[in-house]
């Protein structure tokens, strides 16, 4: 994707609530726009939720997980049915943002412009393969560290550590790829030690990116049937985000329409 210059500025766009989750109506291009104007700006630390269903499942469940979630400067639907839900409440037209087509945006960005990356979570390998896999795909990226914390709880020492590594580096953007929610909860808690002006909970994409995990193709994407196809590839991983999860999420979410249309006519 060639992503224009910034030459303005760029308003965070119009936002509305699916199952407690807020969701911002903008489209990837936008986004990498915004991304772009906060670097720049380099004011203080932002972070993008990239979030869908389970997301606002995740939301409407915890009211800890949706506090969390509205302290996100922005809040995108990485979901086919999140972002139809929050265009129904909206009256506008659908506006998916998906983890790994964000990233690729930007990556391309980031080669034209300079900015540097850094990936966090998911394995060593993973991560060493997504980020070779992003340089040959967007020549000249520059993705200047990669770091798999252990998986359990860190001592306050090495947590330490790792923001103090992550500082070192000095990125433009930090991918963080923890998986829902504990990624978001991550971010909510170190903003404030990060020196880093972008961060973005990116979820499954560095494993797309990586090619241990098969994106969905633009058809069932745009029928809605990513879960379907993940389910296919990943049912192990993916089994009960999609079967249990799924279907509560639509039969909540299609109620949350019904009563704001019902509001709005009164």
């Amino acid at each position: 994707m060639n992503v224009e210059s910034l030459t303005h500025r760029v308003d965070l766009p119009p936002c509305v609530d699916v199952l407690g989750a807020p969701v911002h109506i903008i489209g990837v291009e936008d986004v990498v726009r915004l991304m772009e104007q906060w670097i720049r700006d380099r004011d203080r630390p932002h972070w993008i939720a990239v979030t869908g269903s389970h997301g606002a499942l995740e939301a409407h469940k915890h009211h800890d997980f949706r506090a969390v979630l509205r302290t996100a400067d922005l809040s995108v639907p990485d979901g086919r049915w999140a972002a139809r839900i929050a265009a129904k409440k909206m009256s506008c037209k659908t506006h998916q943002v998906r983890g790994a087509d964000l990233m690729s945006a930007f990556c391309e960005l980031s080669r034209e412009k300079g900015f540097t990356n850094y990936l966090y979570g998911d394995t060593d390998e993973t991560l060493s393969l997504a980020s070779d896999r992003l340089r040959q795909k967007h020549p000249g990226v520059k993705i200047i560290g990669t770091y798999s914390p252990p998986f359990r709880q860190l001592t306050p020492e090495e947590d330490a550590q790792i923001v103090e590594t992550i500082n070192q580096a000095n990125p433009d953007v930090l991918w963080v790829a923890l998986g829902l929610p504990k990624q978001e909860r991550w971010i909510a808690a170190h903003r404030d030690r990060l020196k880093v002006p972008v961060i973005v909970a990116v979820g499954a994409a560095i494993k797309f990116h990586s090619g241990k995990v098969v994106p969905s193709p633009r058809w069932a994407s745009r029928a809605g049937l990513e879960w379907f196809w993940r389910l296919l590839h990943e049912p192990r991983t993916v089994w009960r985000r999609a079967l249990i999860y799924g279907p509560q999420f639509m039969a909540l979410a299609w109620f949350d329409v019904l009563c704001h249309k019902m509001r709005s006519r009164k």
